[in-house]
């Protein structure tokens, strides 16, 4: 039986110190990351949200524009990533209404070295946040959570997609 390497932390050289990936020898593919996330709150700001008459306005489409913004700030936001050009971003929202739940997902592509699942996770993150914001006159107990990598296709690694999951 072969026995599997164990992945590398390629963001640390020999000698363990923090450094940018080299990715300029790497062959550009297209790369998708699909990630997901929830926001919790309670009932008149989930019905409001719902039916668009929260006081600071459109809250999704709001949130809608934070997600793909953010998206293309990432490397200004965490430390070690590659500024990247982004060539299709989608943060969409789904209503749960038996819990009060919004589920915020976000699809992130690109034709290059390096993958965009941080521009994904971060564009769910973003959206939430931006919900929260807009709705915290209402409702300051909201939660946020169950942020993950839902699918990632592209790169040397191939293809991932998340237990539970059908991409």
């Amino acid at each position: 039986m072969a026995q599997r390497k164990s992945p590398e932390f390629t963001h640390f050289d020999a000698q363990g110190n923090a450094r940018m990936v080299d990715v300029s020898a790497k062959a550009e593919t297209m790369r998708v990351a699909e990630a997901s996330g929830t926001i919790r709150m309670n009932r008149d700001a989930y019905a409001m949200v719902k039916s668009g008459t929260m006081a600071k306005g459109d809250v999704l489409g709001v949130a809608r524009i934070a997600g793909i913004l953010a998206a293309k700030k990432v490397h200004e936001l965490i430390p070690l990533t590659h500024p990247l050009l982004i060539t299709s971003s989608n943060v969409d929202f789904a209503f749960q209404d038996d819990q009060n739940l919004i589920h915020i997902r976000a699809a992130i592509g690109i034709c290059g070295k390096t993958g965009v699942e941080m521009e994904a996770l971060t564009a769910v993150s973003v959206a939430a946040l931006t919900i929260y914001d807009m709705c915290k006159a209402v409702d300051k107990a909201m939660v946020i959570g169950d942020i993950c990598l839902v699918k990632k296709t592209g790169g040397k690694s191939g293809t991932y997609i998340r237990d539970g999951h059908l991409g």
